[in-house]
């Protein structure tokens, strides 16, 4: 073998590209990881306030967007939440439960880092960054990387590069790019996990609400989310926010319920107890202040409880659970956390993550057609993808 002949070489540095060389390394594969950029695992470093949400202990094929839900399946099995948990264990990294089964380092992000790249130390992976791929090619099931540092050749090629998300850390379509070069077909990348946008006016009202946070039920089509959801100076973001962006589309109306544990007995009850309260004073003890003065603005909001009748009731509650707004967009990659989309999953074996079309070219991570919700799940599906794809070139 010479220098710059290896088992696989792997294009992307991040966390799926990571722990496929982990993987194969520890298998006795040869690798070589190449990247343009200059550190290894920039996403894994920044996730979770720099302490790593690592996956999800809740972890199901539901948390999944895809074109074909059913293709992360596999993957998730062979390579469990828990799997990575007990790899975290072993390393002896102390973690901590937050709501709705997220994981996360005591910490720091680092430790996660520096158990994914102590096996590549140990077996011999060659990572080399800020590396200029300049052409792939393949002849006779061999593959021939052309790049700045060199040129090399593998029986097995895996494309690592992630998503175009958050592009000043160096996110490229590369993967994207080569994937329909090689003739695959790709679904339309889009921003996910990623907070929204308003023009005119209702950019204005909501710009006067910035700063505001409040647990609410976002939902739009047949899905939808309940959690917290932020006024910002562009619009809305939050948790709830981001997690419905994944499913919105251009032209669709959010439906946002301010108030999920309310009901008109609430109203009621209060219209007994404080007859002569002002709408507005009684509404902003249990939503902000701002928001309420924005909602009830006019005669209504100076009306005292009593005057109003069942039927207005209904009708303020109905404002407020089933409060309308259309986007005009998002805030798009600059601010994403991932991207929707990617190479098509008919494209790829489920089991393996190889293509169909070219036999030792695999794709694994963000750069497939499957989106994990907010939570850790999109490290789950790298983590769990690249070790189909690392255990797959083992076996052949």
């Amino acid at each position: 073998m010479t220098s710059n002949t290896y088992d696989i070489i792997i294009i992307g540095a991040g966390a799926a590209g990571l722990m496929c060389a982990a993987t194969a390394a520890q298998m006795g594969q040869s690798v070589l990881i190449l990247d343009h950029a200059d550190k290894v695992g920039k996403k894994i470093l920044i996730s979770g306030g720099g302490r790593c949400n690592f996956t999800n202990r809740l972890t199901t094929p539901n948390h999944f967007i895809s074109a074909n839900p059913h293709f992360c399946k596999s993957a998730l099995a062979r390579f469990s939440a828990q799997d990575f948990i007990n790899m975290v264990e072993a390393a002896e990294i102390s973690y901590h439960e937050r709501k709705h089964g997220q994981l996360f380092c005591d910490d720091s992000a680092k430790e996660i880092l520096e158990m994914l790249m102590a096996p590549c130390r140990e077996y011999g992976v060659r990572i080399q960054l800020n590396a200029k791929v300049n052409t792939i090619t393949e002849k006779n099931h061999q593959f021939t990387v052309e790049s700045d540092r060199g040129t090399f050749t593998s029986t097995s090629l895996v494309i690592a590069t992630g998503g175009l998300s958050i592009p000043k850390m160096g996110a490229t379509p590369f993967g994207i790019t080569l994937a329909e070069r090689f003739g695959l077909n790709v679904n339309q990348p889009v921003a996910g996990l990623v907070p929204f946008t308003f023009t005119g006016q209702e950019k204005e009202s909501l710009k006067s609400l910035a700063g505001i946070s409040l647990d609410v039920t976002v939902s739009c089509g047949p899905h939808a989310f309940s959690e917290a959801m932020l006024f910002t100076h562009r619009g809305l973001s939050g948790p709830a926010i981001l997690q419905i962006s994944s499913y919105w589309e251009p032209g669709d109306t959010l439906t946002i319920n301010l108030l999920p544990k309310l009901g008109i007995n609430t109203l009621l009850a209060l219209k007994e107890q404080r007859p002569d309260a002002q709408l507005t004073t009684v509404l902003s003890e249990l939503l902000p202040k701002r928001l309420v003065q924005l909602l009830m603005a006019g005669e209504l909001g100076e009306t005292k409880i009593r005057q109003l009748n069942k039927k207005q009731l209904l009708l303020i509650i109905s404002l407020l659970q089933d409060w309308q707004l259309k986007p005009n967009g998002t805030e798009g990659y600059r601010t994403a956390e991932v991207t929707v989309g990617g190479v098509d999953t008919n494209e790829l074996s489920s089991k393996s993550m190889e293509s169909k079309k070219i036999p030792g070219l695999y794709f694994i991570g963000e750069v497939v057609d499957v989106t994990g919700h907010l939570g850790g799940f999109n490290f789950q599906w790298a983590w769990s993808s690249a070790y189909a794809a690392a255990m797959a070139i083992v076996e052949s």
